[in-house]
């Protein structure tokens, strides 16, 4: 009797599986009494690819000599103004295409694969300056978005409004890691240039902060592992029915005995 007892109890404390503290935090190299600087030294600017969608909006000393050049904006999607336009037009802006080219009216196409928005900006003024009069462009990227996926608290696709996020704000966007995710097992998904590179980053390191995979692409994915804490909490659910049954048992042959 007392050693199915004994047996009992040794599988309930087998059961039990606790994440260790040390694994919680983030950056733990960090010194915690002293103040660190250091110099950014590994900002990365975003790059225009294949499939990205530019907004384009042109202005001029002669506004409607500039309209014609506006028709990718939304409001001229909106007003129905389309139909006729080049397939690569879309509701938002110019899509690039797999040559990395944009077509826009009366230059035909311009060339802005691996680009920055400044760049493409200077480009398309330049070529607009025959028919425009101090032409100013404006260039945004409609189509800026991250994956984060894992265990985090809000998985999910995230739109950025701007050119520059990192790996911190995007885990923020997802909520932030559950307890029991492995913070030193962060994976990163990017394709570039017709290749897919895996990196694994690691968040309890302060080295992250100076990875060239800090800030973050478009199309950007973040896969978070769960830890084994995560595992044995899901299959002690299973094992604890299994104990369960076993101790019910333990006590009806108990009962019976006496």
């Amino acid at each position: 009797m007392k050693q199915n007892i004994y047996l009992v109890l040794t599988l309930l404390l087998l059961s039990s599986c606790g994440v260790k503290y040390k694994s919680v935090p983030y950056f733990i190299d960090l010194p915690a009494d002293s103040l660190l600087k250091e110099q950014i030294t590994n900002k990365t600017v975003l790059r225009i690819q294949k499939n990205d969608i530019l907004a384009i909006t042109v202005n001029s000393l002669n506004p409607e000599a500039s309209a014609i050049f506006n028709l990718g904006t939304t409001s001229s999607v909106q007003a129905g103004n389309v139909s006729n336009l080049d397939p690569s037009l879309t509701a938002n802006g110019f899509l690039v295409d797999e040559k990395g080219l944009i077509q826009l009216p009366l230059v035909g196409s311009v060339s802005v694969n691996g680009l920055t928005t400044a760049e493409a900006r200077e480009l398309i003024q330049n070529k607009l300056k025959p028919y425009l009069k101090e032409p100013v462009v404006s260039i945004r990227l409609v189509n800026f978005r991250i994956s984060v996926l894992g265990d985090v608290s809000r998985p999910g696709v995230y739109p950025i409004s701007n050119e520059r996020v990192n790996v911190s704000e995007a885990l923020s966007l997802a909520g932030d890691l559950t307890i029991t995710a492995e913070r030193n097992n962060v994976l990163l998904v990017r394709e570039i240039d017709g290749n897919r590179q895996f990196v694994r980053l690691n968040m309890q390191s302060k080295d992250l902060f100076n990875s060239p995979y800090y800030y973050l692409q478009n199309n950007d994915v973040l896969y978070i592992q769960p830890g084994k804490a995560k595992y044995a909490s899901v299959d002690a659910s299973y094992r604890n029915v299994s104990i369960v049954l076993s101790a019910l048992s333990v006590i009806a042959l108990l009962i019976s005995r006496f």
